[in-house]
């Protein structure tokens, strides 16, 4: 009997080991798959150092807006405004530097401010006022288009000042790309080995170390690996620094703090959150503010990336924001979602724009593969859900 009751209390080996995620693993798979195709149909054109370089600049905004997203639908809501938000921002931004001959530090303070306002009002109207998210973000993707017309006069506001452009277009020198990949792998040792101090001080299964100094001789060796095919050509484009160095301060506030796991619970379940003593309503503002700082930042990005403020900027970006959200592993239904999945489905949206686009298909084919994309990364959420 009392064999029976020490086992009952020793924990389930099965239950406490890492999980597999099979999804993002499917996700990886079928990008290499893409990246394969791809670079047989250009005859390795693809896979040269400038063009991997565009890439990765390429799928920055979209990287930085879907960490975002993948906050708000982790509580169970959407925003189909961010597109939209981006672009009035980044016309605002380009009629104050421009046309009023404001300062980079004062545009881009402004700009940022005006993003996180954005957010407020729109959370406060779905928390507090009850108006469904859905609604209240489409009303969103209609104004912020209509005031980023009226903003630029439907014109392109051109050039900004360097300082400006530096965001968009600059890249990290070659010693400061080298020390920035050393310490990444620093950190993440130090993260393997205080996750593993941590289950052994529960008494939790651990993998072997032999295991462990693997993950981090491959990590090492991907990380410098990259770092060093950038240098061949100029450096860490900034876009890519600055997204991953928001990817780490967002997943940081995620899975590490109290705000970022009461945003999980809500999205498992809202009542039983109000109940727990989650202020739902506050910490929802929080999270479409956040997002609206995001879509601020993206928005400064991409007007210095193009050197331009353009009244078609943002178009449809949303729908890229969410699609990379679901496809690196958030539910739409809320509750599971990795702020750093956003970057591995920003990754495989800007990887079809870009092959496709070298294999000079229409523009039309990218939303048509993109859409069938997105249909088949929700129907196999839904379906592994089932599955439980």
């Amino acid at each position: 009997m009392s064999e029976l009751t020490n086992a009952a209390k020793l924990p389930s080996k099965k239950k406490n080991m890492p999980k597999i995620d099979i999804r993002t693993f499917t996700m990886i798979g079928g990008l290499v798959l893409l990246w394969i195709l791809f670079t047989y149909t250009t005859d390795g054109t693809f896979l040269l150092v400038r063009n991997i370089s565009n890439l990765l600049r390429q799928m920055a905004i979209v990287g930085i807006l879907g960490a975002g997203m993948v906050l708000v639908i982790v509580t169970g809501n959407i925003d189909l405004s961010v597109g939209s938000v981006l672009g009035f921002l980044g016309g605002l931004a380009a009629a104050l530097m421009i046309w009023n001959g404001w300062g980079t530090p004062a545009t881009m303070a402004v700009i940022l401010l005006a993003g996180a306002l954005i957010g407020v009002i729109q959370g406060s109207i779905i928390a507090y006022i009850k108006v469904p998210a859905f609604i209240v973000t489409l009303g969103g993707l209609l104004i912020f288009r209509g005031g980023l017309l009226g903003v630029t006069k439907g014109v392109s506001i051109a050039p900004f000042r360097p300082s400006y452009i530096y965001v968009g277009q600059a890249y990290v020198s070659n010693e400061v790309g080298v020390a920035l990949g050393v310490l990444a792998v620093v950190v993440w040792t130090a993260t393997l080995f205080n996750k593993r101090r941590s289950r052994l001080k529960y008494n939790f299964p651990v993998e072997s170390l032999y295991k462990m100094a693997a993950k981090i001789a491959v990590a090492a060796l991907v990380i410098m690996g990259i770092i060093l095919m950038l240098n061949s050509y100029n450096g860490i484009p900034v876009p890519v620094l600055l997204m991953v160095v928001l990817m780490v301060i967002f997943t940081f506030v995620a899975e590490k703090t109290t705000f970022g796991r009461s945003i999980y619970a809500m999205g498992g379940n809202m009542e039983a959150s109000k109940y727990s003593g989650i202020d739902v309503r506050k910490n929802l503002v929080i999270v479409y503010m956040l997002n609206g700082v995001l879509a601020a930042i993206a928005g400064i990005v991409l007007s210095a990336r193009l050197n331009a403020g353009t009244p078609s900027a943002g178009m449809n970006m949303e729908l890229d924001a969410i699609a990379a959200a679901v496809i690196g592993g958030a539910s739409m239904s809320g509750g599971s979602g990795k702020v750093a999945g956003a970057a591995l489905g920003a990754l495989f949206m800007a990887t079809i724009d870009n092959g496709m686009s070298m294999m000079n298909m229409d523009a039309y084919w990218q939303y048509i593969v993109k859409g069938f994309i997105l249909v088949i990364a929700v129907g196999f959420d839904i379906y592994t859900k089932n599955k439980r």
